[in-house]
């Protein structure tokens, strides 16, 4: 199985190697002709959301991977991928794929001050450690968007169709359950 990983911009080594122990291959994406590959799966990692979208534009590499995600490509996103995945962004105009039917709070708790560590459940998953950084939450969901996680009634944690999104960042816990139930879905999603 392999693992295309977005690597223009923010945490994506350290999901490179949650999936390399998982067993899976990894490609790194940073310019359009790495999008010609297979692969079985894409990681939208954390970062600046902003910059990261940008870049996207600037390397002709958002169109062609919005239209693999809207054909069903399983996607994992975390922090700055799940802002690229909303549908709405609530404190920014700027729009990223927009294939995930939720609204988002950027920054929603606070600069780099506001970074904090959380323990809580994950649906399918149980205890898990919650990195958050200059984190996002999520605001309000769509129809048949399912909430997997929440800290104080905010939702942090969602899968809609091909799509599993977090606030937080598990690729800097140590722990690769997240990364295993996205290993998952991809094989759920081949058959």
């Amino acid at each position: 199985m392999k693992i295309a990983v977005l690597a223009v911009q923010g945490a994506f080594i350290e999901h490179e190697k949650s999936l390399q122990r998982l067993g899976a291959e990894t490609a790194e994406l940073r310019k359009a002709e790495d999008l010609e590959q297979d692969f079985d799966g894409l990681v939208l990692p954390g970062g600046e959301s902003t910059v990261q979208s940008r870049l996207l534009k600037e390397l002709s590499m958002f169109e062609p991977l919005k239209e693999k995600i809207e054909e069903g490509l399983p996607v994992l996103a975390t922090c700055a991928g799940l802002i690229l995945l909303a549908q709405n962004v609530s404190n920014d105009e700027k729009r990223g794929f927009a294939t995930l039917p939720v609204t988002v709070k950027r920054n929603a708790y606070g600069r780099q001050l506001g970074s904090f560590y959380y323990e809580g459940g994950i649906k399918g998953i149980g205890t898990y450690p919650m990195e958050f950084i200059r984190a996002p939450y999520i605001e309000s969901v769509g129809d048949d968007v399912e909430i997997l996680a929440e800290v104080e009634e905010k939702i942090v944690g969602v899968a809609y169709k091909n799509q599993l999104a977090f606030s937080f960042h598990p690729e800097l816990t140590g722990n690769d359950k997240i990364h295993e139930k996205f290993l998952e879905l991809i094989k759920v999603s081949n058959n």
